[in-house]
């Protein structure tokens, strides 16, 4: 009996990646998918090429040799310009250090996002009360007219998260987000990150070195640090 599965969001197939001076590769991935709406942690030790696959799937790196697919879009055939569209119609993304403009406003700095993407800012047009919503639920609405600089790391992290959900993106990326945070703060993070990117239907990619993280996430996976 034939079973129809929805096309992955994400697809890695003989992906290589060696970083200049090394021996061996620093990733070498025969085949990787990552369906709609689904949560996958990525971990393993300090240069086993964490940072660089999630450069590659949001094509801020392109590929030495395989093929990187996201939404059907092969990245390689796209321009360094088209691959920076492509990342701001489709990609949220959650900094390790937030990377928020610090004297702009909280509704500032997470409208940011829809500004650079014409297909972002028209989702959270036609998506009654988004913006709102969004705020609300991150505990944002009060603080929206406040400039992020004057807010705790716990209230920045939150504001980056609703500017990576800003407009509808499919694949939410987050690379070490909690390693500024205590258990608590963590904990609550990751309940609104997941309650969030389940609301709006988008997968989530998240790299972290907190292997107690891993059980918010429907799959994890294992990098090795590459041989000398």
């Amino acid at each position: 009996m034939r079973t129809d599965r929805p096309a992955p969001l994400v697809e890695l197939s003989s992906l290589r990646h060696t970083w200049p001076g090394q021996a061996a590769p620093t990733l070498d991935i025969p085949q990787l998918h990552i369906a709609p709406g689904e949560r996958v942690f990525l971990h393993g030790p300090s240069g086993c090429g964490k940072s660089t696959l999630l450069s590659l799937i949001t094509g801020m790196r392109p590929a030495q040799s395989g093929r990187v697919s996201v939404l059907g879009q092969d990245l390689g055939a796209l321009s360094p310009a088209q691959r920076d569209r492509f990342r701001a119609d489709h990609i949220g993304y959650v900094f390790q250090q937030f990377n928020l403009l610090p004297y702009l406003s909280v509704l500032d700095n997470v409208t940011l996002s829809a500004r650079f993407s014409a297909l972002r800012r028209q989702r959270a047009r036609t998506s009654p009360q988004h913006t709102s919503a969004l705020l609300t639920r991150l505990g944002l609405s009060e603080l929206q007219t406040r400039p992020v600089h004057s807010l705790s790391v716990g209230q920045q992290q939150r504001v980056a998260l609703a500017r990576a959900l800003m407009g509808h993106p499919e694949l939410i990326v987050a690379d070490e987000p909690t390693s500024a945070l205590d258990d608590d703060h963590r904990d609550a993070f990751m309940a609104l990150l997941i309650q969030c990117a389940e609301a709006q239907g988008a997968s989530v990619l998240m790299v972290s070195h907190d292997d107690a993280l891993a059980r918010h996430f429907h799959r994890q996976i294992s990098l090795a640090r590459p041989h000398a």
